[in-house]
């Protein structure tokens, strides 16, 4: 009889490599990240990539002229732009805002001007003024992020530049990884998974950075309008929080509401009629159209991706959560149909629901 039965031994180095490549994940997490966020600017730059190699030679060329074009216009954005968000980011640090709040010298300010009563901005102050050190503990906390995210500016840089081998040999790549299967079921298997994975996440990026250029460009607009001060400052912040999933949007508005009511601006009302008016519309109108059925995430789903991302890995959790429920998802689908298959043989893969197949 066998001191270490065989079975065990195979579940127990299982479990342990199992263990090991988690914790090397966990250890990579820094290296991880920027190379999936490489793999989504890869998606975002391949179909003017594609475009363009019809009209010149080679991906690699095509690659070149693309990140040319990209520079100009990020140089272009800077030169016309760039001064002015300096000046309004530099102005909106000067207010002292952190003060006025800690002091409750902003109730007095707001109350004034809004007729409350003396009690009412009394008693506001007083809360404000109690409640200092959590003021200046939130307020840390979101210097210590802001530092943090400072830190890894690098990624500007590293990302498109690992991009570009992604842009020139994903396709083999993804060959590679089909040559490793050895049977044909497990090899159709893998094969509708990176087919559907390519689809749903091409066009996840496409469509979060189409809504969020649309949401730079209202916010921009209707703030400037309504001369909300830091228009344009507060319309960028609101078209890139655009990009976290349910949490981003709600963000942007309690930000633009907040620095309006501390500025002291008069109209803050209509500010905040639009702003709900922006989120129906750009959630219930706009962003069904442009996501489409792609995702095909039940709002549960979605919500549940959203709170346990954020519980895990913070603002990077909620941003991966939606492309990650729809992973799964996609991920069980087929999953579904490979083991269908090896039951009872070829099956027509409509039967599962037409979202298993791309659409044509």
């Amino acid at each position: 009889m066998a001191l270490i039965d065989t079975r065990a031994s195979r579940i127990l180095i299982t479990v342990l490599l199992f263990a090991l490549a988690l914790a090397f994940l966990y250890a990579a997490r820094h290296t991880l990240v920027a190379f999936l966020f490489a793999i989504f600017f890869a998606y975002l730059m391949d179909p003017a990539v594609s475009r363009i190699e019809k009209w010149v030679r080679g991906r690699g060329r095509a690659i070149a002229v693309i990140y040319m074009l990209l520079v100009i216009l990020v140089a272009t954005i800077f030169f016309f732009v760039g001064p002015r968000l300096a000046r309004q980011a530099a102005r909106l640090g000067e207010t002292d805002l952190l003060h006025k709040v800690s002091s409750g010298e902003i109730a007095q300010q707001i109350g004034a001007e809004h007729g409350w009563s003396f009690k009412t901005r009394q008693q506001l102050q007083s809360f404000l003024f109690n409640h200092r050190n959590d003021v200046m503990r939130i307020a840390q906390r979101v210097g210590l992020r802001l530092a943090e995210a400072a830190q890894n500016i690098w990624f500007l840089v590293l990302v498109p530049i690992l991009a570009i081998f992604f842009l020139k040999d994903g396709r083999s790549f993804s060959e590679t990884a089909l040559s490793i299967v050895q049977t044909r079921p497990q090899r159709e298997f893998l094969e509708g998974v990176l087919n559907d994975l390519n689809q749903m996440l091409a066009h996840f990026i496409r469509a979060q950075l189409t809504l969020a250029a649309l949401s730079l460009m209202v916010y921009t607009a209707f703030l400037g309008m309504l001369r909300v001060p830091y228009a344009l400052v507060l319309g960028t912040a609101g078209g890139a929080m655009e990009f976290i999933p349910v949490v981003g949007p709600l963000v942007a508005a309690v930000l633009i509401i907040s620095v309006a009511l501390l500025m002291s601006y008069p109209h803050w009302l209509l500010l905040l009629l639009f702003l709900a008016a922006w989120r129906l519309v750009q959630d219930y109108l706009v962003s069904p159209r442009i996501m489409g059925e792609k995702m095909e995430l039940h709002p549960l789903a979605a919500i549940f991706g959203v709170l346990a991302g954020g519980e895990i890995a913070g603002v990077l959790g909620v941003y991966l959560s939606i492309p990650v429920m729809a992973s799964l998802r996609i991920v069980f689908r087929r999953w579904r149909i490979y083991a269908e298959k090896r039951r009872f043989g070829p099956l027509n893969e409509y039967a599962f629901g037409s979202e298993i197949s791309p659409r044509k």
